[in-house]
């Protein structure tokens, strides 16, 4: 039996989301400053730059983490690698190879509380069934999920996609029933979601943070020829076709 104080029911900690078995907690006023950094925490505070945490709870379903990311944990928790044999080491090696994600992401189990770093990131709970099951990521947003998702290296649909792009050839995709934690450069509130019936959205730079895994992704000449492309000023960009949804950040990732 453990008890945790000062923490989920600290005045200056706010639960700002919950979902399945991860909840978002919010600092919102930095207190660990010095005269030195004072005036930088002022302004940070102003302009919504806090930290954030999550916390997992083990006993609603295990959960698969970023290398690096646990904290610290509490009561009946068990750490393991998540590697099931020999084919599924080698098989997540090259899937961290190529989509630049950590090789080996450990599984923790058990009924206690998991809980990891702290972030000025802003902290995404997704529920990936509301994306017909499937979501592909850009890089370096994974954090966290469910254990029973499945992850695999997405390739673009076409060799253009890397070499014109300016990007790698693969994505990191995870499909199945359950939440995932992503950790984003912008807010959800400045998330843009574009949902497609069958249909087509053309995006100018790496804006996507997020797409859904039934839509082929290409990166194509904005116009149907050379010299098109070269008079619309806009040269290349990122298609994505079919049916599903998109999440767009205001700027370049």
């Amino acid at each position: 039996m453990y008890q945790v104080s000062n923490f989920f029911d600290n005045q200056n900690i706010k639960t700002i989301d919950q979902k399945g078995a991860f909840s978002v907690l919010e600092y919102q006023k930095d207190m660990s400053v010095m005269p030195t950094n004072a005036m930088t925490a002022y302004y940070c505070n102003e302009m919504n730059v806090r930290k954030r945490q999550v916390v997992c709870n083990l006993s609603k379903a295990p959960i698969t983490l970023q290398a690096g990311a646990m904290q610290w944990t509490a009561g009946d928790v068990n750490a393991t690698t998540g590697i099931k044999g020999v084919g599924d080491f080698f098989g997540k090696a090259i899937r961290g190879s190529v989509t630049g994600e950590s090789a080996i992401k450990p599984e923790y189990k058990g009924t206690g509380t998991l809980v990891l770093e702290p972030t000025y990131k802003y902290i995404l709970l997704v529920n990936v069934e509301d994306w017909g099951g499937s979501i592909v990521l850009d890089d370096g947003l994974f954090l966290a999920c469910e254990a029973q998702l499945k992850h695999k290296a997405v390739a673009r649909s076409n060799f253009s996609s890397a070499v014109a792009g300016g990007e790698g050839l693969f994505n990191l995709g995870i499909s199945g029933n359950g939440v995932l934690c992503l950790e984003s450069p912008c807010p959800k509130e400045e998330l843009v979601e574009i949902s497609l019936q069958n249909d087509v959205l053309k995006v100018d730079g790496n804006m996507a943070i997020a797409w859904s895994g039934s839509l082929e992704f290409t990166v194509e000449r904005s116009g149907k020829s050379l010299i098109g492309s070269a008079a619309s000023g806009e040269g290349l960009v990122n298609v994505y076709r079919g049916t599903g949804k998109v999440w767009l950040a205001p700027v370049a990732n």
